[in-house]
C-alpha cells in the first residue's frame, strides 16, 4: 500500500468523539425527543378530547413512552450522525407509519381489553393519522430548529481530489445541508498539479484532524484503492469523528441493490435496470391519477394565468417545444409561455452569457417577460404538461427532457436514462435545478432509473412541493 503504513501492528484505540461532535449530536437527539413527545400528547388531545368527546385518561399517557422506544429502536434518534444532509424526515416516513400502527393497534386492543380509553372509529382513525402527520411535521421543524442552533460541520475529504471539488461545490451551494469543507488530504503522495493544496500526508492524519477541528472525514477512494480506503475508515472511525464513504459502485447499481450475505461475506445483489411490467402499471396509474386532479384543481389558475400572458405581452398563452423522450421518441411539450415572441431566434445572441455546462441556462434572460419571469420563479410554466402526462408522453415523475440540441451530448450509457417516460419534476430538480451541470443531471436520471419505485416517485413529488414552497418564500 502506497504511504499508508504496514497493516500489522497494535490496534489502535478508538478516541472519544470531539465535543463538537457530541454537542451536535446530542442537540439533534434531544429536539427530535421532544418533538415526538409534543406531537404525540397533541395527537392524545386531539383524538381523546376533541374527536372522543370523553376525558384524558391517565393510562393513555403511556403512549408517550411507547412511542419513544419504538423509535428508538428503530434507530430515529441515532441515524442523523450518520448523515450529512440531515433534513430527511420524508425517508422516515415508512417506519412513522408503521409505529403509529403499531401504536393505533394496541390502544385498540386495550380500550377492547377493558381499559376504557373511548376510542371510537372516529377517534381510532384521527390518533393513528394525526400521530403520522404530527410526528413527521414536528421532526422536520426539529431538524430545521437543531441546524440553526448548530454551527456548521466541518468535514475533511480524504483521498480523490475531484470528489473534493464536487463536495465543497455542493455544500456550500445547498441551503439544507449545515456542513462545509475544510480540506483535503491525499491517500498517497502522489498530488496533481491541479489538485487542492492538502492539510498534510495521510500518515499524519490524526494531527490534521485535531489541529483542523475536524468532525466528519469523507472518504474518497481512488479508481484503485480498495485496501486503502479499508484503511482510511479504520482510521477515521478510531479517531471518534464521523466518517461517510462515497461508494463509486453505487453509481452504477444504485442504492437499492439488495445486502447478501455468504457465511460472513456481504455482497450485494444488483437489480434489474428499469421498471418490470408490474412497476409500469403503477406508474402509469400515479400519473393518470395526480395529472387528472392537478388539472381540476389547477383549472381556474389556468384561466387566470392565460389572461395575464395576453395582456403581458401579444403571442400565444402556450409554449410548444420539441423534446426526446422515451426510447427517442420525440414529443411536443407544452408550457406556459415566459418568453417573448421570437426568443428562439435570439438565442444565439445570448451565447456567451450561459451559465450552465451542457445546458442552455441564464439567471436574468432578457427574453423573459414580467409574467413569465414570476411563473418561473414559482416554477408554474412547467403546469401544462399534466397535459403531456395524461396523453401518455410523459410521466410526474422522471428523467429530464431534453431538447434536441442538448440531446446530441448524450452518449453511451448516459441514454439509458431514456428507458422511460420523461418527467414534469424529478431527482435533478430537487438536488440541484437549473444550475446542474449537464453530465450531473445524466447520472442522476441514471440512478433514478436505476433506483425507481413507487414511494420514490411520491417522495420526489413531495419535495418538488416543499421546493416550490421554499422558493416562494425568498
Amino acid at each position: 500500500m502506497r504511504g499508508l503504513g504496514p497493516r500489522s501492528g497494535p490496534p489502535i484505540t478508538e478516541l472519544e468523539s470531539p465535543p463538537a461532535v457530541l454537542a451536535r449530536d446530542a442537540v439533534y437527539r434531544r429536539v427530535l425527543l421532544a418533538a415526538d413527545v409534543v406531537a404525540v400528547l397533541c395527537t392524545l388531545a386531539l383524538s381523546l378530547v376533541i374527536i372522543g368527546g370523553g376525558p384524558w385518561p391517565a393510562v393513555a399517557l403511556l403512549a408517550v413512552p411507547l412511542v419513544i422506544g419504538l423509535n428508538k429502536g428503530a434507530g430515529l434518534y441515532d441515524r442523523d450522525e450518520l448523515l450529512i444532509r440531515k433534513s430527511s424526515t420524508l425517508d422516515e416516513l415508512p417506519t412513522i407509519v408503521h409505529v403509529s400502527t403499531l401504536v393505533a393497534l394496541l390502544a385498540a386492543i386495550g380500550d377492547a381489553s377493558g381499559l376504557q380509553l373511548g376510542l371510537g372509529g372516529p377517534a381510532l382513525l384521527t390518533l393513528w393519522l394525526g400521530q403520522v402527520v404530527l410526528l413527521a411535521l414536528f421532526r422536520t421543524a426539529a431538524r430545521s430548529t437543531a441546524m440553526r442552533w448548530t454551527p456548521a460541520e466541518r468535514c475533511l475529504i480524504v483521498g480523490d481530489a475531484d470528489v473534493w471539488a464536487e463536495v465543497r461545490r455542493k455544500l456550500a451551494a445547498s441551503p439544507h445541508m449545515n456542513s462545509r469543507v475544510c480540506g483535503y488530504v491525499p491517500m498517497d503522495d502522489r498530488i496533481r498539479a491541479d489538485d487542492p493544496q492538502p492539510l498534510g500526508a495521510y500518515k499524519d492524519l490524526d494531527c490534521v484532524v485535531r489541529q483542523h477541528d475536524v468532525h466528519r472525514v469523507i472518504v474518497a477512494p481512488s479508481a484503485s484503492g480498495a485496501d486503502e480506503s479499508l484503511d482510511v475508515v479504520r482510521r477515521a472511525k478510531a479517531l471518534g469523528v464521523r466518517v461517510t464513504v462515497v461508494p463509486r459502485i453505487l453509481e452504477v447499481v444504485g442504492s437499492l441493490a439488495a445486502f447478501d450475505d455468504i457465511d460472513g461475506m456481504t455482497v450485494l445483489g444488483v437489480r434489474h435496470f428499469g421498471l418490470t411490467p408490474s412497476a409500469a402499471i403503477f406508474k402509469r396509474a400515479l400519473d393518470v391519477t395526480g395529472a387528472a386532479a392537478g388539472l381540476l384543481v389547477t383549472a381556474p389558475f389556468f384561466a387566470l394565468v392565460a389572461t395575464a400572458i395576453k395582456l403581458d405581452s401579444p403571442g400565444p398563452v402556450f409554449f410548444r417545444q420539441s423534446r426526446v423522450g422515451r426510447n427517442d421518441h420525440v414529443l411536443e411539450i407544452l408550457k406556459f409561455r415566459t418568453m417573448l415572441v421570437g426568443a428562439e431566434e435570439r438565442k444565439a445572441q445570448l451565447i456567451a452569457l450561459n451559465e450552465t455546462e451542457g445546458l442552455f441556462k441564464i439567471a436574468d434572460d432578457p427574453r423573459v417577460t414580467r409574467v413569465g419571469r414570476w411563473l418561473r420563479r414559482a416554477s408554474l410554466d412547467e403546469l401544462p404538461q399534466l397535459v403531456n402526462v395524461l396523453r401518455g408522453e410523459m410521466s410526474l415523475v422522471g428523467p429530464r427532457p431534453l431538447v434536441l440540441s442538448e440531446d446530441r451530448h448524450v452518449e453511451g450509457w448516459h441514454r439509458r436514462r431514456l428507458h422511460i417516460k420523461p418527467g414534469m419534476t424529478g431527482l435533478w430538480q430537487i438536488l440541484g435545478s437549473g444550475r446542474t451541470p449537464l453530465y450531473e443531471m445524466l447520472k442522476i436520471d441514471y440512478l433514478y432509473v436505476a433506483n425507481w419505485s413507487l414511494w420514490g416517485d411520491i417522495k420526489i413529488l413531495l419535495r418538488t412541493v416543499l421546493y416550490i414552497a421554499a422558493r416562494r418564500n425568498v
